[in-house]
């Protein structure tokens, strides 16, 4: 059967399983810097907490504090007002990417996914 779902007779591709996870970010658009954390990620994506929202279809490069850090490339998706935005992983410097996904490989071992 075909992975995807029937909206309105129209295929929808299903997005790939988020995991809880917490963590805290900076957020480096320009030379502004923003904090915010992590609430859930997914092998394309994250929704992050934050008080200071950009808007949608910004771009900016998020640093998650880990040990090391990992450093990812987004461009905001959705806002949710007074919560935070959901934003698409497009690329990562230095082996960011590789290191982001093996963070969701590890959440989904975890989770039996």
């Amino acid at each position: 059967m075909d992975k995807r779902n029937l909206i309105g007779g129209n295929f929808e591709p299903q997005r790939p399983p988020r995991y809880a996870y917490r963590a805290d970010l900076e957020i480096e658009w320009g030379s502004a810097r923003l904090r915010g954390k992590t609430r859930d990620i997914s092998a394309n994506g994250m929704f992050i907490e934050a008080v200071d929202t950009l808007w949608v279809g910004a771009g900016f490069r998020a640093k998650l504090a880990l040990d090391p850090p990992v450093a990812v490339d987004c461009l905001v998706r959705r806002i949710e007002p007074g919560r935070g935005m959901g934003v698409t992983v497009t690329a990562a410097p230095e082996h960011g990417e590789d290191r982001y996904q093996q963070l969701v490989a590890t959440l989904s071992k975890d989770t039996g996914g």
